[in-house]
């Protein structure tokens, strides 16, 4: 399936942390799939804000990605490029009042007492509301510099996928800046989205769920919501996500010819080049339910 040329764009962002298995592979290729059967760009960008990641990785998998067939329009970004980027946005929200320092950890958060109605996982607000006096104990209890979270006005957002419909789901008091200064992955997407005009936003469906957050953040920043598509997980053979544990999942292991043909039959095609895929493409018939890898 095939379109003209839209204004937009759409992106695939791997984290450098690990080379990329068939499962990143596979969501590689729907969303270049989802971008060119709609005429858009198709944008390459290295998320390495996080200290886990490498540079050697992050180009093994750019690597990968081209052997595959996946061609991206311009340079491949990297977020380390431009972290004035994310320091300016954080700078706005903070001058509007629109933060507060958050010194709790998971298991503070965890262990907090909410009220019965709040959603389960949802910030409790310890810090929303603490005075200066209790800012500067909680400063002086914890011995670490705080995270900073958005002061939200709502606890839910609506967001409309192509593969689930429309999607409810939680907006707290997220974290756009971590205690060790890392801009947070909701604040970071939705910068690195609206700079780079891409307005359409396929991974795997394990983020849906971030999306809400994703989305009013976006909002508050004037930015339009793009369109969402969660595409199915692969998972190994007990049902979980899939991982290096799991064989042969990389490219390099499995072979370039095996893991075209692989993808391909996982997705009902005939095609084995990703190229000659776009025209057996149609959204509504892509599985809904979760590939179950066999290595071998």
């Amino acid at each position: 399936m095939r379109s003209t040329r839209t204004a937009g764009a759409g992106r695939f962002a791997p984290s450098p942390s690990a080379d990329l298995h068939i499962g990143n592979l596979r969501t590689a290729v729907l969303a270049w799939l989802f971008a060119r059967s709609t005429g858009r760009r198709f944008l390459m960008r290295v998320e390495d804000l996080d200290d886990r990641t490498h540079t050697d990785i992050a180009d093994r998998q750019l690597a990968d990605l081209a052997a595959l067939g996946i061609t991206w329009d311009g340079d491949a970004t990297r977020q380390t490029d431009h972290p004035e980027r994310y320091d300016a946005v954080v700078d706005g929200l903070a001058g509007s009042g629109l933060l507060f320092e958050c010194y709790c950890t998971r298991r503070d958060i965890a262990q907090a007492p909410r009220a019965p109605h709040a959603p389960e996982g949802a910030y409790p607000g310890t810090c929303r509301d603490l005075t200066d006096a209790e800012r500067d104990q909680r400063r002086d209890e914890t011995g670490r510099p705080p995270a900073l979270r958005l002061r939200t006005d709502t606890t839910s957002h609506t967001v409309h996928d192509v593969l689930h419909g429309d999607y409810t789901g939680l907006v707290d008091d997220f974290v756009v800046r971590r205690g060790d200064g890392v801009p947070a992955y909701n604040l970071a997407v939705v910068v690195d989205d609206a700079a780079s005009g891409i307005d359409q936003v396929v991974r795997g469906d394990d983020l849906l769920s971030s999306s809400p957050r994703q989305a009013y953040l976006a909002r508050l920043l004037g930015h339009p919501e793009p369109v969402y598509a969660h595409v199915p997980l692969v998972l190994n053979a007990d049902g979980a996500r899939l991982a290096k544990r799991d064989g042969a999942v990389t490219l390099a292991e499995i072979g370039l010819s095996k893991a075209l043909a692989q993808i391909a039959d996982s997705l009902g095609y005939a095609a084995r080049s990703v190229e000659a895929m776009l025209d057996e493409f149609d959204p509504q018939r892509l599985p809904r339910q979760a590939w179950v890898y066999q290595p071998g």
